[in-house]
């Protein structure tokens, strides 16, 4: 029997897409078929927003609207507080919003779920990254250690955004070490292969090419980064100016290892260009931080154009009845999926 795996992107406020395109989804099954979300997904899957979400659906009764509402804007004003200290300039030399907003409203929202709260024969993870051991930490439920862990501090160290946010401290029972966690956006912002080698660990009898696979995106970045200016940058600049760590963790990599091992059919990739195309006539801000009302909206309209497009496909991949080839991120000159064979 073949296993669904969802895997959510990070992207800070616009994981506001994603849960909009979750509650399209959510209706439709209840609608139609009296069935939710949480009824067919296997192994859920989250990097920074991407696991907040994941956690939410995984351990906690959350509706899938609740979880939409934690991207409003009052939410959102919370989470995002910024930091006031004395000679800090902001994402220069401090973290541009202090720790205490996100990690309350995490708290609050999540409670006192765990990861051992996911049900039975269901797995989740989301991805950070050590800073002193200087590698990724996958922290997952198949872990007996991870097990113990708040699901709100997983999912704030998940969040913890170099240049936006504090690193964050992780105690796990039974390791005398601290593990020191940052977003693990900085190593893998789309989490798809990450699961897709704990899916293939968790049950060895399930074939990789039985895996199905639903992987949502925050939309693609598409400012132009100066090609001659960037020539006199240095690390400052390369921050401020040509987003670094969008270049080095471009989705589009992950998508295409993707949609290579997995059976043709079985990947769904929904994401979009954050630019005008059919369909999406006034697209988002890309920051990834822009909490103003309008933008809000507009990554809501995100959500909705994604549902537009691949709702129908992704009701059926969930319920095991997708005849079609596997989608892609959208081709902004057609406003449709891009067709992988």
């Amino acid at each position: 029997m073949s296993k669904l795996i969802l895997s959510l992107d990070g992207g800070g406020i616009r994981g506001a897409a994603i849960t909009q395109f979750l509650t399209h989804i959510e209706h439709k099954l209840n609608a139609d078929h009296k069935k939710s979300l949480r009824d067919y997904v296997n192994f859920y899957a989250g990097t920074s927003t991407g696991s907040i979400i994941s956690l939410a659906l995984a351990t906690t009764d959350m509706q899938v609207s609740e979880i939409n509402e934690l991207y409003d804007y009052k939410n959102a004003k919370k989470i995002f507080s910024d930091n006031r200290g004395w000679f800090e300039f902001d994402g220069i030399n401090a973290p541009r919003y202090e720790a205490g907003g996100k990690s309350s409203m995490l708290k609050q929202k999540l409670g006192s779920a765990k990861l051992s709260n996911v049900p039975r024969n269901k797995h989740v993870l989301a991805v950070a990254y050590g800073i002193e051991q200087r590698k990724p930490e996958v922290i997952k439920s198949t872990n007996a250690i991870h097990r113990k862990l708040a699901s709100w501090q997983v999912a704030d160290a998940s969040s913890a955004a170099p240049t936006y946010f504090p690193t964050r401290e992780m105690l796990m029972s039974g390791i005398d070490e601290a593990f020191w966690l940052v977003d693990g956006g900085v190593t893998a912002n789309n989490p798809t292969m990450c699961v897709i080698a704990e899916a293939i660990k968790a049950w060895p009898d399930q074939s990789v090419q039985d895996l199905k696979v639903l992987s949502v995106g925050t939309g693609y970045r598409t400012r132009k980064i100066n090609g001659p200016e960037s020539q006199k940058w240095g690390a400052l600049e390369w921050f401020t100016k040509g987003h670094i760590l969008d270049v080095l963790t471009d989705e589009r990599v992950v998508a295409y290892q993707a949609y290579t091992i997995l059976t043709s059919g079985n990947y769904i990739r929904v994401n979009a260009e954050m630019k005008k195309q059919p369909g999406l006539p006034n697209p988002p801000d890309d920051a990834m931080d822009d909490i103003s009302q309008s933008n809000i909206r507009k990554l809501k309209k995100m959500g909705d154009f994604w549902f537009q497009q691949y709702g129908d496909a992704a009701v059926e991949l969930l319920m095991g009845n997708y005849q079609g080839p596997s989608l892609d991120r959208i081709d902004a000159e057609t406003g449709k999926p891009k067709v992988r064979d």
